[in-house]
């Protein structure tokens, strides 16, 4: 059985002691292929990028290690300024519950400049994941996805040879920095904020989350990291439609080999992106989570909506509705696909909608390994050493739907992100 994937980043649970201290080419890739190419961004204006819900690049390893609802797709990166030195890079994880864009050293064939700080020491990053951690350099890139460029992008080239691992990133859980362990060339987050930190990272002392390190003579210590450069969401460097994403996808029934998306940049900003008749919901502008009712029980501000998690994770206090599988603990595995119904509302009140999802029998839904795009894929949520969650609705909730993501403090017809729509 294919293990869970839970893309889902710390930062975000940290952010109240960050605010504390500071007030591709246009087709999706799950092959995993990288193309290096004689030029950039090419003349297209195109805000639409083509994506796929496949088993992604790791399907390919020996033995393979396919992928369960991963939204791939492909971007093009650059060495700044040039646009000869340019690199395809297909089998990139697309996140809307991380942001920056974050790339495996085994599949970047460019040399991206190297962010330095004080007395030229080279800046690593060690980001905590849900289900481990990524560590290496911070390096700059040129990246253009469909007709959109971010120039001088900060990016995380992952990469566990860089220097030496501090205890303080290994300790964060299990690594993830190859294509077995991470399934993805890289992740492009794309979530609510507009980098990967805030105002935390520029602090020093017991206020910074430790996630940016100087490392010299391989030897890395925890840094303050300005807001300029610390890893960014592509989005909000793109001259235009930089104020949010739209994830759109086809309906799944069941258990099938894949299924294609378009992901949409920006939100009103073109005849192709308005948001129509989408209920808005508000964001904690410090968290990114609304709130979710399920059973009688009101979760505030504990859900998220996130494409980097595989499945829909959520409390269950019923353990004969919704046994855990005894061979995969972080799956429910049902004698029967049973019908559910939540609420969502807005953080701030006001919006509110119910929801209908499924919780099948995920041995049976992920029986063939064939199949990357799964509807009823569930498991339990919980705590992890740094928060909890209750409704973390993964990939199956974006199946059928067309899903707005507004970036903390831009604007958008409907005001100032952050707040998702549906």
């Amino acid at each position: 059985m294919k293990r869970a994937r839970l893309q889902r980043l710390l930062y975000l649970s940290l952010a109240a002691a960050l605010t504390a201290t500071a007030g591709c080419s246009s087709a999706g890739s799950g092959s995993g292929s990288t193309t290096t190419t004689g030029g950039g961004s090419g003349s297209t204006t195109s805000n639409v990028q083509a994506f796929t819900v496949n088993t992604g690049p790791a399907a390919a390893l020996t033995p393979p290690s396919p992928y369960v609802n991963g939204a791939f797709t492909s971007v093009t990166v650059c060495v700044p300024g040039s646009t000869t030195s340019c690199q395809t890079i297909g089998g990139i994880l697309l996140d809307t519950g991380s942001s920056g864009l974050r790339i495996l050293s085994s599949a970047l064939m460019i040399s991206p400049t190297q962010q330095t700080g004080a007395n030229g020491a080279s800046i690593a990053e060690c980001l905590p994941f849900v289900d481990g951690f990524t560590w290496g350099p911070v390096q700059v890139v040129d990246m253009t996805i469909a007709g959109e460029q971010a120039k001088s992008l900060p990016i995380q080239v992952i990469n566990g040879s860089f220097s030496n691992i501090p205890n303080s990133c290994s300790s964060q859980g299990a690594p993830e920095n190859d294509l077995l362990s991470l399934g993805a060339n890289g992740i492009l987050g794309i979530g609510s904020f507009p980098q990967d930190c805030g105002g935390g990272c520029t602090e020093s002392g017991g206020g910074n989350p430790g996630l940016y390190y100087a490392c010299t003579g391989g030897n890395c210590e925890v840094t303050t990291e300005s807001i300029a450069n610390q890893l960014q969401n592509p989005v909000v460097l793109f001259p235009t439609d930089n104020n949010g994403v739209i994830m759109q996808l086809d309906s799944v029934s069941g258990a099938q080999t894949s299924v294609s998306g378009s992901l949409i940049f920006g939100i009103g900003t073109q005849s192709n992106n308005g948001l129509g008749s989408a209920t808005v919901y508000s964001l904690d502008p410090d968290l990114g989570n609304f709130t979710t009712m399920f059973n009688g029980t009101t979760y505030s501000d504990q859900a998220f909506l996130d494409t980097g998690s595989n499945a829909i994770y959520f409390l269950d206090a019923s353990t004969t509705q919704l046994p855990i599988c005894t061979d995969a603990t972080f799956w429910y595995c049902p004698t029967s696909t049973q019908n559910l119904t939540a609420t969502n509302q807005a953080f701030s009140g006001g919006a509110s909608g119910p929801v209908n999802f499924m919780a099948g029998n995920a041995d049976t839904l992920t029986a063939n390994e064939n199949d990357a795009a799964v509807n009823g894929l569930a498991g339990p949520s919980g705590s992890t050493p740094a928060f909890v969650f209750a409704f973390d609705w993964g990939m199956p909730f974006f199946f059928g739907r067309k899903v707005y993501t507004s970036i903390e403090g831009q604007n958008t017809p409907a005001g100032t992100g952050p707040y998702v729509a549906y």
